[in-house]
């Protein structure tokens, strides 16, 4: 398919190319999480949730930055407020869960500092890959608060408890390898592999699964996670079983018995 730009957002830039959205955050110099940018990066995730061509999500930032943060000017506001320090913090975080509960998977590309709500943004994605070079963490302490678009709810469940406390407590940052050792992303590359790197991934997904058994996936996992072994146990089983009435899974079962490569209606 021909590569498709759409530059309805603002501070994203936004390409459809072989069934992948590649949404780059644009807001130099640091690509900060302003409202704007968030309001902006809820657009585009609300364009690839409703467009059939869309199989696959990768967020990455334009230029030497991820993003480096949340737009700390904008605190200034709610300095007498607890209400309007809520909204800040409750508004974004429904932009990164409607991300983490997309039913396409999305796929964040961490080309340089990711820091604050930068690697909270990044830690909403399904998956995660980094540059060697990138630097991550969660410095907010630095500013007399704490992370509050998700990070000290994600960061531990991706890592676990004191590894989170320890980033988030010294305000440390780690580069890519570090982060790929903890589990905090899938994989470090050098930069100048990063976005080939995103794009391999992205289009294994994309171009060779069933999306029902994608979305199904995304589902189990996410759902699993928020409840008891036994409880994720059962939606796996019902998913699992609505998978039975598609066409897709009776063409992966014929392929397989057949010894040929499955041709899914819908991927």
């Amino acid at each position: 398919m021909e590569t498709k730009i759409v530059n309805d957002f603002k501070n994203i830039n936004l390409k459809v190319e072989n069934h992948v959205a590649y949404i780059s955050i644009t807001n130099p110099p640091a690509n900060v999480m302003s409202s704007e940018t968030v309001s902006g990066l809820s657009a585009s995730i609300d364009y690839v949730a409703s467009e059939p061509e869309v199989k696959a999500i990768v967020i990455t930032g334009e230029g030497k930055f991820f993003v480096a943060g949340a737009d700390i000017k904008e605190f200034v506001l709610a300095f007498d407020s607890e209400e309007k320090g809520k909204a800040l913090s409750v508004d974004a975080q429904a932009v990164l869960n409607k991300i983490e509960q997309l039913k396409k998977p999305v796929i964040a590309a961490i080309n340089g500092a990711c820091l604050g709500g930068g690697l909270e943004l990044a830690m909403s994605c399904h998956m995660r890959i980094a540059a060697d070079e990138a630097k991550l963490g969660q410095p907010e302490l630095n500013l007399g608060l704490i992370p509050g678009f998700g990070g000290t709810q994600r960061l531990a469940r991706l890592t676990n408890k004191s590894k989170a406390l320890e980033i988030i407590l010294t305000g440390q940052f780690i580069g890519g390898k570090e982060a790929e050792y903890i589990g905090l992303v899938n994989k470090s590359v050098p930069l100048a592999e990063l976005m080939d790197e995103a794009k391999q991934l992205a289009e294994a997904i994309a171009l060779n699964k069933s999306q029902p058994s994608v979305a199904a996936t995304i589902e189990a996992v996410n759902k699993g996670l928020e409840t008891t072994l036994d409880e994720g146990l059962e939606i796996e089983a019902d998913l699992w079983a609505q998978l039975f009435t598609t066409e897709d899974m009776k063409e992966g079962v014929n392929a397989f018995i057949e010894k040929r490569k499955a041709e899914f209606k819908d991927k």
